[in-house]
Formats: C-alpha cells, structure tokens, sequence
C-alpha cells in the first residue's frame, strides 16, 4: 500500500490552519476540476486533493492521520502500526462532500469503518435531538482480557481552537473490562457520547477493543496459542514440562516422537465466554549449541547410533 502525502498534495505546511486548508482546497479544486482544467492528469488531480481534504478538514481524521509521523514519503510502502488509533475518541460524523467511491485503499484501510458512519446517529424530534454516539479503540492487554479488569483510560478528543488550530482535550473515565473480551469487541458506555440538545439525552460512547501484543501469548477469537521451546530429547523422550498459561503454569506431558510444529490442545485453558476458549501449544525444538569438544563428540556419537536423513522424504 502506497503511503498517501496529504499535506504535500495540498501544497500546505503540517501546522495549517483549518482556514488555510479549505483556501488550499478551494484553490486546487478549482485548478483541476476535470470540465475546466486542460491538465492531462487532471481527473486524478482532483480526486487525490478530495481525498487529501477529506481527511485535513476533519479535526478527529486528521489528528489520527497525524499519529503516523511526518518520516513517511508521498508513494512509499506503507503499513500502518498495530493500534495506532488507540485511544482517540472519534463522533459518528460520516463523509461529507468528497466521494468516497474515488479514495484510495490508502484511505479506506486507515478510516474506512470510521469514515462510513457505522454508529447510529441521534434523530432530530422537534427541538429535542439525541446527541452524537462517540467511539474509540482502546488497548486492552491479554492478561485484562482474561482475567477482567478496571481501568482508567484517558480519551483524546481533537478540536480546533479560537486560532483554527488542532488541539487536544483529554477526559478520564473509569472502565470495567469485562472477562473474555474479544478483539473487535465493542462495550458500550450509556450517556458517554456527545451531548444532547434540548432535554434530549447524551449519545453512548462505543469502546472498540484491540488486544495488545505479547511476547508469549497469541490470541485468535476465544482460542490462545504459545509458541513453546523444547530440547531434543525431552521431545524424543516424552518428558514433563511446564507450559505457562494465563490461569498459571500447568505440567503437560509432550507425546514422544513430537516433532517441532506439532500442536498440543490445553481444553478450557483459552479466554473465558459462554464457551470457553482453549489453549493450543505449539512445540519449537531449539537445539542446543556445542561449544565444548565434549559436547561435540555427543552429537558426533548421535550421528553415528542413531543414522537419521531428516530429508530421506525428499529422496536427498
């Protein structure tokens, strides 16, 4: 995927204001509107600075669009970080005036849930309006995930200020993590959204889950898998070993003979729900170095006894 410039394409420093962004617009839209410009690339011109507006012009997408760092080259490859959207509260806005059949995969990867709207909207009744539902994706580690927590989160709302520039509010709010959460799990906090007009209520504040990385435990849906190194001979031997899990570290018999990728099932022992998840442990055979001639002379003499060709299979 192509990293997009918006900026750049706008011809706009990265500190303008939201006034100089719609001059920018104005201006080059004028320039290669396809049924007046006589520029040969004139089509995609325009659709790229629609793009391009889209996202400065709104503050909550164009915060988030910041949030990818300035290093990045207009056409270079580009994916963005895991969770980089995490903790930023979004409203329910939808597009505006671009058409969003013309974006590029750049944009739909990077805003294509938020930008579509998928939050239910408050209905205007007279002079009574239900405010906007709100939403943002909050890191959740897995340890939370299993076990359930309460947290403190603190939310970044963006804003423009009185000199038309992005800034930053912050609001604190306690959350029960519930046991079992999935990733992409929405929880739903009543009365946390926007504002409502009138005596109309608040909207709801829709926090969207997204399991941290961790350097033991992988998670898919319900499911959690290790990557478990073992030695040789406690796979040739079917030893005991200790398997670490998220409920706390449980023996497991390794079957002999397993080789490195074979899977072992720990039932029950994934994130809890209505049915439980299990746990998969997938066995890594480390070999250990020789730095001694001792040690050299064991392998020698595994070579000679045992005459095994791993790639006999391959007719090699």
């Amino acid at each position: 995927m192509e990293y997009k410039d918006y900026y750049e394409l706008m011809g706009i420093k990265r500190d303008a204001t939201q006034d100089e962004i719609k001059r920018a617009y104005r201006k080059l839209a004028r320039k290669y509107h396809p049924d007046v410009s006589k520029e040969s690339d004139a089509e995609d011109r325009f659709k790229e600075v629609g793009e391009a507006y889209e996202v400065l012009k709104d503050p909550e997408k164009r915060t988030a669009y910041d949030q990818l760092g300035s290093n990045w080259q207009q056409g270079q490859d580009f994916q963005p970080p895991p969770g980089w959207q995490d903790g930023f509260e979004f409203s329910g806005g939808g597009y505006t005036e671009a058409n969003s059949a013309h974006f590029s995969d750049f944009f739909e990867d990077l805003f294509g849930r938020a930008g579509q709207g998928q939050y239910q909207q408050g209905q205007q009744q007279g002079f009574r309006m239900k405010g906007e539902d709100h939403h943002a994706k909050v890191g959740v580690s897995i340890e939370d995930a299993y076990h359930g927590a309460e947290r403190a989160i603190v939310l970044k709302m963006p804003e423009v200020d009185a000199n038309g520039h992005l800034v930053n509010r912050n609001r604190t709010l306690n959350v029960k993590i519930p046991k079992g959460v999935r990733q992409g799990q929405r929880i739903r906090l009543r009365g946390q959204g926007g504002a409502g007009t009138g005596d109309a209520p608040a909207g709801d504040l829709y926090l969207e889950i997204d399991l941290l990385p961790n350097p033991i435990y992988s998670v898919d849906g319900h499911d959690i898998y290790v990557d478990l190194p073992v030695t040789p001979w406690e796979v040739a031997l079917g030893e005991k070993v200790s398997i670490p899990t998220l409920g706390g570290k449980v023996e497991m018999k390794i079957p002999a003979g397993s080789q490195s990728g074979s899977k072992l099932r720990l039932k029950g022992r994934g994130l809890p729900g209505k049915i439980k998840g299990d746990q998969f442990v997938v066995l890594k055979i480390e070999t250990p170095e020789a730095k001694t001639e001792e040690q050299k002379e064991l392998y020698r003499r595994m070579q000679e006894e045992m005459s095994f060709n791993p790639r006999s299979r391959m007719g090699v």
